[in-house]
């Protein structure tokens, strides 16, 4: 797990663990409540949730409840009743945490997860290597097939994922992407293409195959897997 969302409305502690993580290699996004969370989750793709519960705008529950992916989540919080507990086991957390709590431990537990995750998709998931080449295009439906499941997408992000597959072993910048598919220039706070792809992902994901199909290649665009 290299990238951490951190939800959680006090400053001083999501900066003290944001901190800690940093120092153990992994990139932690920051919310302040589950409004700013849902946001985030638009546009990044973490590999685990690290969630409290009493938060202003929308708490943790209410975000368990309204998240679309399915997204591993620890829940951090100072209130510790088998009745959050459950609530939160209920609405699909994985692991529970009490505040305060060492940092140790929070890494431990992550790991824990981590496996677990990696075992269930080991499972679950057909390999890239299984299914790259096995891809077919429904361009009047926008639906993809891979390898027999069929994922349908909307307009623009069939059109992206039939131009990165395209061009397999190419990165594409995002200008480019832009440009070609969206057909307009990337301004400089411009997120649609972003928020296309990782819905892409997450269509993926749903459907039991690899979101790792669209590669992200920092500072430079994404690839389609080779």
């Amino acid at each position: 797990m290299s990238k951490v969302l951190l939800v959680d409305d006090d400053l001083v502690f999501r900066e003290l663990l944001e901190q800690a993580l940093a120092e153990e290699g992994y990139r932690v996004i920051c919310a302040e409540d589950g409004v700013a969370a849902l946001s985030i989750l638009e546009i990044e793709s973490p590999d685990i949730i690290l969630l409290d519960i009493m938060m202003p705008k929308l708490d943790g529950f209410g975000l368990l409840a309204a998240r679309k992916e399915q997204i591993p989540v620890i829940i951090i919080s100072a209130i510790d009743c088998e009745s959050d507990r459950i609530k939160g086991y209920e609405l699909g957390a994985d692991d529970f945490l009490s505040k305060p709590f060492s940092v140790k431990e929070l890494l431990v537990r992550m790991a824990a997860l981590q496996r677990r995750v990696d075992l269930v998709r080991s499972e679950r998931i057909c390999s890239i290597e299984q299914i790259k080449d096995e891809v077919e295009f429904d361009d009047l439906q926008y639906c993809v097939s891979i390898a027999s499941k069929r994922v349908l997408l909307t307009q623009t992000e069939f059109k992206l994922f039939k131009y990165l597959f395209e061009r397999k072993g190419e990165v594409i910048t995002k200008q480019e992407l832009q440009r070609s598919v969206l057909q307009k220039e990337l301004g400089k706070f411009d997120r649609n293409l972003d928020m296309h792809i990782s819905n892409t992902r997450r269509k993926l994901a749903n459907t039991e195959l690899p979101k790792t199909l669209i590669n992200t290649v920092r500072g430079q665009g994404y690839s389609f897997a080779t």
